[in-house]
C-alpha cells in the first residue's frame, strides 16, 4: 500500500484571523502546509518549499500578492503552481485584476472555508489529471 504525498499549500496572509482556520483547515484535509506573512517571506518559502498551491492575499506589506503572482508566473520552474487570491478587493475590477495576472482563482474576503477547501480540492484534483 503506498500512501499518497500530501499535497503542499502555502498561505500569504499577514492576518492571524485569516491564517489559523485556513492553516488547520487545511492540515485537517491532509495537505502540507506552509505560512508567510509578507511577500518576501513568501517568496523565500517557495525557492525551498514548492507548493502546489499558494493561498494568496493581494495586500501584504512590502511586496503584494499581485507581484508574487508575477514572480511565480515569469519563473518557469515555478509557473505550474495553482495560485487562489483571497482578498478583501471585491470589487469586479479587482477580480478582473487578479484572473488577469494569472490566478487560478479568486475568492474575495470574507469568505467561507468551506469554499476555499472546495475550490483547493478542485483545482489540486485538475493538476493530478494531467
Amino acid at each position: 500500500m503506498s500512501q499518497s504525498i500530501p499535497k503542499k499549500i502555502l498561505i500569504v496572509d499577514d492576518e492571524p484571523n485569516i491564517i489559523v482556520p485556513l492553516e488547520f483547515l487545511m492540515e485537517q484535509n491532509n495537505y502540507d502546509v506552509r505560512v508567510a506573512e509578507t511577500g518576501e517571506q513568501a517568496l523565500e518559502i517557495i525557492s525551498v518549499y514548492i507548493p502546489d498551491l499558494i493561498l494568496l492575499d493581494i495586500m501584504l506589506p512590502g511586496i503584494d500578492g499581485y507581484e508574487v503572482c508575477q514572480k511565480i508566473r515569469k519563473n518557469p520552474k515555478l509557473n505550474h503552481i495553482k495560485i487562489i487570491f483571497i482578498s478583501a478587493m471585491a470589487r469586479s475590477i479587482d477580480v478582473a485584476k487578479g484572473m488577469g495576472m494569472t490566478a487560478d482563482e479568486y475568492i474575495t474576503k470574507p469568505f467561507s472555508t468551506a469554499d476555499v477547501v472546495k475550490k483547493t480540492k478542485e483545482l489540486l484534483e485538475i493538476n493530478q489529471k494531467l
